[in-house]
């Protein structure tokens, strides 16, 4: 039986012992097994910021004791509204389409305007 010399899958090195073990010890294995995660936490870490932007960017465009507000797709823009990233949408009797961040969402309205409103149940 010819034995095959087997490499740590992390760091490289000659692993000894059981012919089934892949990292030379727990430390290794817990390096490789983060870096294996950290690809897919970074997406879903960086999909949320933008999410918590956009909805802290539509918080903002509603006056202090209102429930709705208005703005320009330009003044959104400059803050930071990524228009990519959103929860939910609402489709309202009359077919408006309203997009949402959490609780917070807008509705396009003509010449690059839009209504802001907050979600009446939150």
């Amino acid at each position: 039986m010819e034995s095959k010399e087997r490499t740590c899958l992390n760091c490289g090195e000659v692993i000894k012992g059981r012919v089934d073990k892949k990292f030379c010890d727990d430390q290794c294995r817990n390096n490789y097994n983060n870096s294996q995660k950290a690809i897919s936490t970074n997406l879903i870490r960086n999909v949320n910021n933008a999410l918590k932007k956009n909805r802290m960017i539509l918080r903002g465009m509603i006056p202090e004791g209102e429930s709705v507000g208005k703005t320009t797709k330009d003044r959104l823009i400059r803050q930071g509204f990524q228009f990519k990233y959103f929860t939910n949408t609402y489709e309202n009797k009359k077919g408006n389409i309203y997009v949402y961040c959490y609780d917070y969402g807008y509705l396009p309205l003509d010449g690059d305007w839009y209504l802001v409103v907050k979600d009446k149940d939150s």
